[in-house]
């Protein structure tokens, strides 16, 4: 365990287990870095496994000022766990939030990736939704303040797309909410302001995505409804990138199916490793139905 001071003053809470090539793991909103926990088992017995607390949630800091928290401040937090832990290049995993952010940081730091896995990431991405997530974003964090983690824990945990894990695993879902119920409500409440109810769509990033080389591995579930036109969209934007689509699943995957997800991420890793993941093959023409000549 160690405290990482971030290029603007901020001290993130960081862990490290196994070694090898790097992994670092970038959690979501409603999580921290103890929801990597079956990845971080699995994967630290051949990697080096690094995941933080990102700034808001205790015991990193929880800055007051809400204009410390941003998408750009997010990115920038990976960039400066890696220098501080003297990572060159990294494969980097994230969920949901932690998925945005990752999937920036291939865009912003491409020199610092080994790959990118994003998970879960689509929340306010779809046009016609973008304004309604701007708002229930915020109402959310109204209601982080209004009523403590602890209580608010428990709606904010029963949303749609957490129904999957619950029905599946009570005691995971259990424990998940749980540790929803420990966050500081302030740094819930700027995260979601400053994060979440102002980064840009997905779509919006179309022009950066198709020119991002970074080998990448999308995972949705196919009961996690908002992330899954995204996760297409990803899939046929960014040059070398594949699709996994989890059935019967939601949001949390990875601790909703920890085994399916260390398994397509082993895969993707092993691919990348040995310089198999590479960009779509131009005689796959998408435009092709069938071949007549």
């Amino acid at each position: 365990m160690a405290l990482v001071t971030t290029s603007d003053g901020v001290r993130l809470h960081v862990e490290e287990a196994g070694e090898g090539t790097p992994i670092l793991f970038v959690h979501e909103f409603g999580g921290d870095q103890r929801s990597w926990e079956p990845q971080v088992r699995h994967f630290s017995r051949r990697y080096r496994c690094i995941t933080y607390n990102a700034r808001g949630y205790s015991p990193s800091d929880v800055p007051a000022d809400v204009e410390k928290y941003s998408q750009k401040r997010a990115v920038d937090d990976i960039r400066d766990v890696l220098d501080a832990l003297a990572i060159e290049k990294a494969h980097v995993v994230g969920l949901s939030m932690g998925g945005f952010a990752t999937l920036h940081f291939g865009l912003t730091y491409p020199e610092r990736v080994l790959s990118l896995v994003v998970a879960g990431a689509g929340y306010g991405a779809e046009k016609e939704f973008e304004e309604y997530f701007r708002d229930v974003s915020l109402e959310v964090a109204r209601q982080f303040e209004e009523q403590g983690s602890e209580a608010f824990s428990h709606v904010y945990g029963m949303a749609a797309s957490r129904i999957a894990f619950l029905l599946k695993d009570p005691r995971g879902w259990q424990e998940f909410r749980r540790h929803l119920g420990e966050h500081d409500a302030l740094g819930s409440a700027n995260t979601m302001r400053g994060v979440q109810a102002r980064r840009p769509s997905i779509y919006d990033l179309e022009e950066k995505l198709k020119a991002m080389t970074a080998p990448t591995l999308v995972l949705v579930g196919d009961e996690d409804d908002h992330c899954l036109q995204p996760g297409i969209f990803m899939k046929k934007t960014i040059q070398a990138c594949g699709l996994a689509i989890l059935p019967k699943s939601g949001h949390t995957l990875n601790l909703e199916e920890p085994a399916l997800f260390n398994q397509f991420i082993a895969e993707f890793l092993a691919q990348v490793e040995q310089k198999r993941w590479l960009p779509r093959d131009p005689r796959a023409n998408p435009a092709q139905i069938m071949r007549t000549d």
